[in-house]
């Protein structure tokens, strides 16, 4: 047997030929492959070769879209016959052989910690299933989509049915033929209403109305519902807005107002933006095709999300509704989706509030912050990317870093350290945007399959399952658009812009005539903001975690288009910015309400199509949830401060389920904490200099965005402009305006309140309570650097041992070892009592914002699962109360005899509570303590050292 294996697998590799390589696909100076050179999408087996396996020859022609609320019923993950539920709001869908399934959910369930990690979902829990008698079919398939709505369709050969659903669409059309209309409800269903062609019932705790064909009658039994449907083969089944407190009178009523559009089916949707630019104003319509199978009404039944609700200028209808507002609100997963009954149309007016390509140094231009700034930008010269991964994700996240600091140094005048970033950033992408024959790294590829365009290395799932793409290809854009304003024939379609361009359709397509890539991939054009999943299959739906990397890649699009002067790009970029703006505020950090009191949040880390979660795909931190939220700090996210005292509330609501201050991503919170309190954020980032460091970000930008938004305050949404890179500051109501330009011409910017600014080419300029100009581009100002490299300041930090008595003192003592006793009380807590506990009393010293580090050794001799955990608290002030406590992870030791080194470098802060400060006459205070194991343990004397971050340090 294991002869003829080999014959079987050797005649099975021989037949392989390999590919032969195609020529790279010239863009311009740049390229892609059309070589699969990396993982493929992945799904039920068909779709390897077929993405449109599961479309029927009637959808639309070009790419399939992808990253939609939708996504599973074509591109099927784990369930290869349906999908999983789709929360269209307010009714959620679940395909099944014998038809469809309807819910309509209108209480949450939480899950997990109240105050947390925890989620809400309003999930599928079916009410009833709406199919034809007998249908058995083997798979859903997706008929037609639009721009929020899809067409699920089942045959099994004798019968067919084809269901018309959508965002916002309360009425869901139905056509069938093969047999009777059959509907089949939950054991509770009850009848309330018996009208001929339709009928209203109750089923799983909701109200629904069917309307079959004028002159069709319906049949009961039990709990299920049926009608020939006059041998006319359509029916409509509205979910109502009705609640189990409601008496059958007022049901009655509702199903009544919806009867006029009972026969009008949605054919068709579609959004059309404009962006005015003398208002900064945001004009989106929003339109239903239809067509009437019975009367002369076109309009139907509209559910707008809060975004819209909030911003909804106006709507069209006709019909008894005419378009008008119900006055009764659909529950959903996003909060109550006010009712617009007969609308063929309705326009939002969303305000756009302006991106810049970086904070102004209105602070750091000059004295001793301009000398801080210049030493931390000194150190970043060397390597300004300073990369982690070689995937696009990471390779995105160092562009961003390095763009930082570009447009940093650039306002400052360092224009070595400005040009030093700048080179990276156009190396990497002139690398990534350039293919060549057989290359299968820091390339794209373009696969016709699906319609896309992957990035090699990928990262997340941007191969295989078309992840977030958005995010990745983000950086990449706001990168390419730096170096457009610095080289603008690099940018040009003759060089590298038309690479650009394709990394914008793929993620988010604007063209709709451009059949290469799916129109706006990863945005859901009705919902307000980006899906992450490719696929979407899970039974919540699809998700997006970091809503503020997707508000990256419409920054990136906006200073991209205008920086080339393609108005198109720009405008479709601030249509995503501008409405996810206002998705986010409602959606992440709960404008909208939607997230129950219960929950204990006020924000999540990620959105569902059912809900939201206090939680991560990678992290249970609370920093993590809430931080993911906030990257990448730039000026294209400024819209995170429209809401200041929900700024420091949400971080107050970090600290809290933290349990005390960030321990990890400080950098990133801080700068987000500066957008609602800047000095609060500024005493923060002083106190701990050394805090470690985000991936993509670096101390020179920190201290550069905090330092700056502390002088400037938080932002002013009541005074816009007519450009996209304008942006109004106010504090102690003052107001500072700020515009910059990276286009090739002059501008004169003008505000809505009369304000004008002349800004010259290369130029960010303010007025106002700050008068600055500031950056060089094209061109730089000066072939040297007017600062020279400073110096990094030296160390206020003073080293202790401990004694066995609890002193600290500068040199060892005479004792070499101390007992720690065995852990006493729960693990991981443990009691103090039982160690070494040291302190240090009317010490008086500077405070340079450094921070505690320590060295110790520790041996637990042969004994097994010991831990031993460090504390270290500063009452400044020798009051009595600790204004400082640091608590570090405790240190798990080995049954092996020898010491081992227990150190702040292995071993980070777990928890942290107040903060540092200048020390006068105050107390000094370690306690080490075993907190795991049944046996104690011994401290090294002789070794140990605690640096504290004071000096010189005195003692009365």
């Amino acid at each position: 047997m294991a002869v003829l294996t080999a014959v079987v697998v050797a005649l099975s590799t021989s037949s392989i030929v390999p590919a032969v390589a195609a020529e790279p696909t010239p863009v311009g100076a740049g390229s892609y492959t059309t070589d699969q050179v990396g993982p493929a999408p992945e799904g039920c087996a068909p779709l390897a070769t077929d993405a449109r396996a599961f479309i029927t020859d009637s959808a639309p022609e070009g790419a399939v879209p992808t990253n939609d609320w939708w996504s599973s019923l074509s591109f099927k993950k784990f369930d290869c016959s349906m999908s999983e539920p789709l929360h269209a709001h307010p009714v959620s869908y679940k395909p099944s052989p014998g038809g469809l399934g309807l819910s309509y959910t209108q209480q949450p369930t939480l899950y997990g910690t109240p105050g947390g990690i925890g989620e809400f979902h309003y999930p599928y829990s079916q009410d009833l299933v709406v199919g034809v008698a007998g249908l058995n079919a083997a798979v859903a398939e997706v008929a037609d989509w639009s721009d929020w709505t899809v067409t699920p369709s089942w045959s099994d050969g004798a019968r067919s049915m084809k269901a018309t659903i959508g965002h916002g669409l309360p009425l869901t059309w139905f056509e069938m033929t093969g047999g009777d209309a059959r509907l089949t409800g939950a054991s509770d269903l009850r009848v309330w209403l018996r009208d001929g062609a339709r009928i209203g019932f109750s089923t799983g705790g909701a109200d629904y109305v069917a309307f079959a064909p004028t002159g069709s009658s319906w049949t009961t039994s039990g709990s299920v519902l049926s009608s020939n449907l006059s041998g006319k083969g359509y029916l409509s089944v509205a979910a109502l807005p009705t609640t189990p407190g409601d008496s059958d009178a007022a049901r009655t009523a509702q199903a009544s107002s919806y009867a006029p559009y009972a026969y009008v089916e949605v054919t068709g949707t579609r959004a059309d933006y404009d962006y005015d630019e003398a208002t900064s104003i945001v004009r989106t319509t929003y339109s239903f095709e239809t067509e009437a199978h019975e009367g002369t009404n076109e309009g139907t039944i509209a559910a707008l999300y809060p975004h819209q609700n909030v911003y909804l200028e106006g709507s069209t209808g006709d019909g008894p509704g005419g378009g008008a507002a119900s006055g009764r609100d659909y529950e959903s997963a996003r909060g109550k989706m006010n009712t617009l009954v007969g609308a063929t149309s309705f326009t939002t007016e969303t305000p756009f509030t302006g991106v810049l390509p970086e904070v102004p140094a209105v602070a750091t231009a000059a004295g001793d912050a301009n000398a801080r700034l210049d030493a931390l930008l000194d150190a970043e010269a060397g390597d300004p990317m300073s990369i982690d991964g070689g995937d696009t994700y990471w390779t995105g996240k160092a562009l961003g870093r390095a763009v930082r600091i570009a447009e940093i140094a650039d306002q400052l005048d360092r224009t070595s350290v400005r040009d030093a970033a700048l080179a990276q950033i156009e190396a990497t992408l002139t690398d990534w945007f350039t293919a060549s024959a057989g290359e299968t790294e820091q390339l794209f590829a373009y696969n016709q399959n699906w319609g896309t365009l992957v990035g090699f290395p990928a990262g997340y799932g941007s191969d295989k399952e078309l992840n977030d793409h958005h995010f990745h290809y983000g950086y990449f854009i706001v990168a390419a658009a730096t170096l457009a304003r610095f080289d603008p024939a690099w940018a040009t379609d003759q060089q590298f812009g038309g690479m650009v361009d394709e990394l914008i359709a793929d993620a988010n397509n604007f063209d709709r005539t451009d059949l290469r890539y799916p129109y706006l991939r990863d945005f859901d054009i009705y919902a307000g903001h980006d899906w992450a999943a490719g696929h979407g299959a899970f039974v919540n739906g699809n998700n997006q975690e970091s809503s503020s990397e997707g508000q990256n890649f419409a920054n990136g699009l906006i200073q991209w288009g205008t920086a080339t002067g393609d108005d198109a790009a720009r405008d479709a970029g601030i249509y995503l910015y501008a409405t996810q703006t206002a998705a986010i505020q409602q959606y992440w950090f709960d404008g909208s309400g939607a997230m129950p009191d219960a929950f204990g949040h006020s924000t999540v880390g990620m959105i569902w199509g059912s809900g939201g979660a206090y939680a991560t795909w990678f992290s249970g931190e609370a920093e993590m949830i809430q931080g993911i939220n906030t990257l990448p700090i730039t000026g294209g996210h400024l819209y995170l401060g429209l809401r200041p005292d929900d700024v420091v509330d949400n971080y107050d609501e970090m600290v809290a389920a933290n349990n005390g201050n960030p321990t990890v991503w400080q950098d990133l919170l801080w700068s987000y904490l500066a957008l609602g309190d800047g000095q609060r954020a500024l005493a923060a980032l002083d106190g701990d200099r050394e805090y470690p460091v985000e991936e993509g970000e670096s101390r020179a930008h920190t201290y550069h965005w905090i330092a700056n938004v502390a002088e400037l305050g938080t932002v002013d949404s009541t005074v816009t402009a007519n450009s996209p890179l304008a942006v109004v500051f106010t504090r102690h109501g003052a107001r500072t305006y700020v515009a910059s330009n990276i286009t090739q011409s002059p501008s004169t910017v003008r505000f809505s309140d009369g304000t004008s600014l002349a800004v010259p080419v290369g130029k960010t300029v303010t007025s106002g309570a700050h008068t600055w100009s500031g950056g060089g581009a094209p061109g730089g100002t000066d072939p040297t650097d007017p600062t020279d490299p400073t110096d990094p300041p030296v160390r206020a930090a003073t080293t202790f041992y401990l004694t066995a008595g609890g002193a600290l003192v500068t040199a060892p003592g005479s004792a070499a070892t101390a007992v720690l006793g065995a852990r006493s009380g729960p693990d991981a807590v443990g009691d103090p009592g039982t160690g070494l506990t040291a302190t240090l009393d009317h010490v008086t010293g500077d405070f340079g914002g450094l921070r505690t580090t320590f060295d110790l050794g520790v041996d637990a001799g042969a004994n097994v699962g010991n831990g031993t955990r460090l504390r270290v608290s500063y009452d400044l002030s020798g009051d009595g109360s600790f204004d400082r406590v640091e608590t570090y992870r405790y240190f798990a030791t080995d049954p092996v005899p020898g010491f081992e080194r227990y150190t702040s470098v292995n071993q980070a802060m777990e928890s942290s509570a107040g903060t540092l400060g200048v020390l006068t006459d105050g107390t000094i205070k370690v306690e080490i303590w075993n907190v795991l194991g049944n046996a104690s343990s011994l401290v090294n004397l002789r070794d140990s050292v605690l640096e504290v971050p004071f000096g010189p340090l005195t003692v009365s």
